[in-house]
């Protein structure tokens, strides 16, 4: 009788030590706190829409249950540095958003120091090393690359075999680039070479001259002076003022097209050689009705821009606010996730790989239906990275900053203005070089220094 009392006193432990271990481990799984973050992009679409940026919201919740992401609708894609401004005043400042430039950003003492939780991220450090810079000042990095696009030229190869021409490829030259779509233009049977030339001021320095950067700018300094630069905007005054890009005709010419606007007269196959961004791909996939490539840009270069995102310096939630940001954009486990909802829901994948892990390579050109594309990231080493969201003062050096010259009737005409009038053939590039450069080189130079404290 005593064995058998002793036996069941056993198996009660036993079940009382599997309870006391099942409530241990509830316990465990409760004290992971439920949290809210908030995210503000201009990517999101419309509820309605559910685009593949509000899928990739609900897998995350999904993998995370603990985690929230209320989407900040108080940011206005309009008026994005304002409506940020004004967050930061109220206190109410989204844990994470989408940032126009991160120098900006920074200045205005908006964004986290992330440093450590990047360098303890495996993930990360598969993100190539350029782009992992780009968002590194002072040795410390505000920002979590987002996602990662080329810049470059698309080819609508039919209208060269139609003109019985070669048409350009990856690692075509300056010269091919201006035989190419001067040769294939006849603008009387609605075939334009380009859409426009006002990129060929940026791209060009850096595809004459390897040791130039976009719009010349290498290590916060430009040569607008240099023949390069003025080599550029002449071939883009060349290219507008004799018809060859669609853009700049007049409207007795446009008549010639079908479209109401150049996007339209591009996907009707009326333009050979189109400046855009990767982001234009799925379009062509989708709906375009002739055989096209991305060719890049000339030298075998490639234009490189991201999108980036911060945290925000008063998030109360950093850990799972970087969880988030790393699983929408440089995570494998985030970018897997983001094919397969891609592939399954039949959208279109709208970002190329920031993390350069070969598993995600492998499986992004194995859906990826672009040759040149492919031909482009395995000559990353050679690209030319956009400054844009980058580097201090470009924006004001490209474009915003007054330049005290007169143009029609503005009186204090930005760099932009300038610049447009160049390549319209209303000025010459060779009156105003030297000061732009000036100029440009100023504000780098104020924009840094204003970045030091930081």
């Amino acid at each position: 009788m005593k064995k058998v009392l002793s036996l069941f006193m056993i198996i009660a432990l036993l079940f009382s030590v599997a309870a006391c271990s099942s409530d241990d481990k509830a316990s465990s799984d409760d004290k992971k706190e439920n949290v809210t973050i908030s995210y503000a992009s201009w990517s999101l679409g419309t509820e309605k829409e559910q685009n593949l940026e509000r899928l990739m919201i609900k897998a995350f919740e999904k993998k995370y249950p603990n985690i929230k992401v209320k989407i900040d609708e108080s940011i206005n894609p309009t008026d994005w540095n304002g409506t940020l401004a004004a967050a930061a005043s109220a206190g109410k400042m989204p844990d994470v958003f989408a940032l126009p430039q991160i120098p900006s950003s920074l200045s205005n003492d908006w964004l986290m120091d992330i440093t450590k939780m990047t360098e303890k991220d495996k993930d990360f450090a598969n993100i190539p090393e350029a782009v992992r810079e780009s968002a590194t000042y002072n040795d410390k990095v505000y920002a979590v690359p987002f996602a990662q696009h080329f810049l470059g030229y698309l080819v609508n190869k039919d209208l060269f075999n139609e003109a019985n021409l070669d048409y350009p490829e990856f690692g075509f030259s300056i010269e091919e680039y201006t035989k190419s779509i001067k040769e294939v233009t006849n603008i009387n049977k609605g075939v334009a070479g380009t859409n426009h030339a006002f990129s060929v001021t940026d791209w060009y320095p850096a595809a004459a001259n390897p040791d130039m950067g976009w719009y010349t700018v290498k290590d916060g300094q430009y040569s607008l002076d240099s023949k390069e630069f003025i080599a550029g905007a002449n071939l883009a005054k060349e290219i507008t003022t004799n018809n060859y890009a669609y853009e700049s005709l007049p409207d007795d010419l446009k008549a010639n097209f079908k479209g109401e606007n150049p996007e339209e007269v591009w996907m009707n196959g009326q333009v050979a050689v189109k400046w855009d961004g990767t982001w234009g791909v799925p379009a062509l996939v989708e709906k375009g009705t002739f055989d096209f490539d991305f060719i890049g840009l000339p030298g075998g270069r490639t234009g490189v821009t991201n999108d980036f995102v911060g945290i925000s310096k008063t998030s109360k939630h950093a850990e799972e606010a970087f969880l988030f940001s790393k699983w929408m954009s440089f995570g494998k486990e985030g970018f897997m996730k983001r094919m397969e909802i891609a592939e399954k829901e039949g959208k279109a994948l709208n970002t190329l790989p920031v993390n350069a892990d070969p598993e995600i390579l492998d499986e992004y050109f194995a859906i990826n239906e672009v040759p040149g594309i492919k031909t482009a990231y395995d000559n990353l080493d050679n690209a030319i990275v956009e400054p844009v969201k980058t580097v201090p003062g470009y924006v004001d050096a490209r474009w915003e900053a007054p330049t005290g010259v007169k143009v029609g009737e503005e009186a204090n005409a930005k760099v932009a203005v300038i610049l447009d009038n160049v390549i319209k053939g209303n000025l010459k590039i060779e009156d105003y070089a030297k000061q732009l450069d000036q100029l440009a080189d100023q504000k780098s130079k104020e924009a840094s220094e204003a970045l030091k404290d930081k």
